[in-house]
């Protein structure tokens, strides 16, 4: 699909011009990193850092992809500590202004880490947690070919991932390697960089075959460039067998202080048998000290041929063994992972690579082979930009005032149903997911009407099984995606179904949903989905200690304040129904569009009785409180004109027991206000906004804590929750009123509904309690 331009084999003269590109990336991201640190001027005395030598041991897979390999409906996630080798291609390619080059970790100027967001030059994926950006290719080819099995035009190409050896440590990499929708994707290839260092030391033993066979029972095609052509024709030697075989069998250890030999050591530690030490005697000085580091990741034809040999009929891994700081005087130096080279090793480095320190950035010329190959290469890569096709209309309200009792949990599958009765063109770009939870939440009717995707369609073999509930319908055009139990997994997907919008002008509207305990474990990688920008709708259910007969390990603590904290995010924990069909609708409508945003919601299995809510018969009341609900609060129950003696502060599944100890004391002759808070995330930004500090999105609604808590009605105020209690804390300062708040703070533990509650004062005795205690 995307072989060489020229085979270099038979074209001495490219590659001598790729081997001069090459030369002139490893002084651009060595000399970025340099300014950075030790030209640019810091007063404050900080570290700035940078990763020289992570970066030279990238150049030549680098220069050799980028001009030679790729094509512009390619993508390409680049791992974190060679970002200067990105932005220094970047450069040579017209794709980034030489102001740029100096201003790397600087405020504005070039990340740290490739960021899509961020970055001034073409970043294809956000990359820097480890493991996470790794992945998100293969998430990229699923999504690209869920729009264009959905009638988008996403186009085709592979999906690149230069993936630091060290990176193989991370369980999201062996979580996404082993999905079996993964081995379908031909298009994925992942480039290992195996320089066998870590951030502290050599890797004793990085077991190379191990991994390798891990991949390939996974199905993926396996590949090793491990040495170049200077040892290879060593080998073909006499004594060349003797050779191979004492560096194949050395340790990682070893082999690296062989680096750092001169010669005349090499002579001494290298022969282990009568025959390396005859073939060592037969080389020069120059010879054996740059065999010694010829190894196949930095043979531009080596790796060409590799490229060559990419099988996209299913995923390829290459493993391309490199040396850290490859052309640096500190290569390999155990501790050179975030080493700088000193202004004569800098001096050096730039009379070597045919540069200067006066002109530290100077191009090639436009008319000499490699500027040309530049210009050549930044056509063939240049990409036209795609139109943004909108969303259409989403309903707000479908006028349903659910009664009887309900769960929230079941009210999202109710909601998406009658979204394709309301909305069906909206409803075509919904896009739901589940770790093998589809069922246990309540999704089942939504996954009947809309099917499951497959790449391919694929029988249903209990059709014609009347017990079967759950239809499973696999064809390209389903809208729902079932994935393994792997947390990880999921929101990378969601992540990238959530960045349509900006790679082909496609939107979806993705909603992950999963147990409400499991949202921490998934909350790493679908923060950088969300850096990335990713727009997506996260649901957590079943949630809190509410799930009270499966104990602690499935009751979450922690999670109602993750959208108090997590950027790019609204957070909603609704109490109702009507309430989780509005707050689901408005997350809906801000996805899919430059200046969205993400969603959580956190839901429950708890049955609750529906005319609790009191939802107001007029019209324009009703509006009025679906505004409030969507704004993150709204008054469910008044106590006369003048102010309360207290106020209640629900959120959830426990909304129930503050309404019956507002009626406890209202008995006792005590006003009570109760108000209902859907988002603890949107009342914090407007205390915020209100207090001057800058909003954290363009919709702040400050109008809200009049509405919820007015001034006139200050109180007393008792929070309730089922979470932890500082989540809504900070409702107190809205009007400096005292203050108990009540929640969960310890593990939980099976039982009861109403024991569990009564274990965490969360009953409606304790309610009461807290309440005459503050007045």
């Amino acid at each position: 699909m995307t072989a060489a331009l020229t085979p270099l084999e038979q074209d001495p003269g490219r590659l001598a011009v790729l081997e001069d590109i090459e030369r002139r990336v490893l002084w651009l991201s060595t000399a970025i990193i340099d300014h950075a640190n030790r030209v640019r001027p810091n007063p404050t005395g900080l570290k700035v850092g940078g990763h020289q030598a992570s970066c030279a041991s990238m150049t030549t897979l680098m220069t050799a992809l980028y001009f030679e390999h790729l094509r512009a409906e390619d993508r390409v996630s680049v791992k974190p500590h060679a970002s200067p080798v990105l932005h220094a291609i970047n450069y040579l390619l017209g794709d980034l202004d030489e102001a740029y080059l100096t201003t790397l970790r600087s405020f504005g100027g070039l990340q740290s880490y490739p960021s899509r967001s961020k970055d001034p030059d073409t970043v294809d994926y956000s990359t820097g947690s480890v493991g996470i950006g790794a992945t998100a290719p293969v998430w990229g080819a699923l999504s690209r070919r869920y729009v264009n099995s959905h009638g988008g035009d996403a186009g085709t190409g592979r999906q690149y991932s230069l993936v630091g050896d060290a990176e193989l440590d991370e369980g999201a990499v062996w979580e996404a390697v082993l999905d079996p929708m993964v081995g379908e994707l031909g298009e994925v290839v992942w480039i290992v960089d195996l320089n066998r260092q870590s951030l502290d030391r050599v890797v004793p033993d990085i077991g190379a075959p191990r991994l390798q066979g891990m991949f390939e029972a996974a199905g993926w095609q396996v590949l090793t460039v491990k040495y170049g052509r200077l040892l290879n024709e060593l080998f073909a030697r006499p004594g060349g067998g003797a050779l191979r075989r004492r560096i194949d069998d050395m340790t990682n250890p070893e082999y690296q202080r062989l680096l750092r030999c001169t010669p005349a050591e090499l002579r001494k530690r290298l022969p282990d048998t009568p025959e390396v030490q005859e073939l060592v005697a037969t080389l020069d000085d120059d010879t054996l000290h740059a065999a010694i580091r010829n190894l196949g990741g930095h043979d531009m034809r080596a790796v060409g041929d590799v490229f060559g040999a990419i099988d996209d009929t299913r995923p390829t891994v290459i493993f391309a063994y490199t040396v850290k700081g490859r052309g640096l005087a500190s290569e390999g130096h155990p501790q050179n992972h975030s080493s700088l080279l000193s202004a004569e090793q800098i001096a050096e480095l730039a009379e070597r690579c045919g540069t200067s320190l006066d002109d530290p950035w100077q191009k090639f010329a436009a008319d000499s082979p490699a500027g040309r190959a530049c210009a050549v290469a930044a056509e063939r890569l240049r990409r036209e930009p795609r139109e943004y096709t909108p969303v259409g209309p989403l309903p707000t309200d479908t006028g349903r005032t659910p009664s009887g009792t309900a769960t929230t949990q079941a009210a999202l599958g109710r909601a998406l149903l009658d979204l394709t009765r309301s909305a069906p063109e909206a409803a075509r770009r919904v896009v739901t997911l589940c770790p093998d939870v589809s069922s246990s939440t309540n999704l089942g009717g939504w996954v009947n009407k809309v099917g499951v995707w497959s790449s391919d369609e694929r029988r249903n073999w209990f059709e014609d099984d009347p017990e079967t509930i759950l239809h499973w319908r696999e064809k390209p055009t389903g809208q729902h995606v079932e994935l393994g139990i792997a947390e990880g997994n999921l929101v990378g997907l969601l992540g990238e179904l959530g960045a349509t919008w900006s790679r082909w002008g496609q939107p979806l509207l993705p909603i992950g949903v999963l147990y409400d305990p499991f949202v921490e474990r998934a909350l790493e990688p679908w923060s950088y989905g969300i850096y990335a920008g990713g727009q997506s709708i996260l649901v957590g259910t079943p949630s809190g200690v509410t799930l009270a007969p499966e104990g602690g390990a499935h009751q979450s603590i922690t999670t109602p304040s993750v959208g108090l904290e997590q950027p790019g995010c609204i957070t909603y924990e609704p109490a109702f129904a009507v309430d989780t069909e509005w707050t689901l609708f408005a997350s809906l409508a801000r996805l899919g569009r430059p200046d969205g945003s993400s969603a959580y919601l956190r839901l429950s299995t708890r049955p609750v009785d529906q005319t609790l809510a009191a939802v107001p018969t007029d019209p324009a009341a009703r509006e009025r409180r679906r505004r409030q609900v969507v704004a993150g609060a709204y008054p469910i129950r008044r106590t006369g004109a003048g102010a309360p003696a207290v106020t209640l502060a629900v959120m959830g599944a426990v909304t129930p027991e503050a309404l019956a100890a507002a009626e406890r004391l209202e008995k006792m002759g005590t006003a009570v206000d109760v108000v209902c808070v859907t988002s603890p995330g949107l009342l914090f930004d407007a205390v915020q906004a209100r207090a001057g500090a800058p909003a954290r999105g363009p919709r702040t609604e400050t109008w809200i804590l009049e509405a919820a808590f007015p001034a006139r009605r200050a109180a007393p105020l008792v929070t309730v929750l089922d979470g932890h209690p500082h989540t809504l804390a900070f409702l107190a300062g809205i009007n400096n009123v005292r203050a108990t708040h009540l929640g969960v703070t310890r593990f939980g533990q099976s039982g009861d509904l109403d024991s569990v509650y009564r274990h965490h004062g969360l009953d409606s005795d304790r309610i009461v309690a807290a309440a005459l205690d503050l007045i």
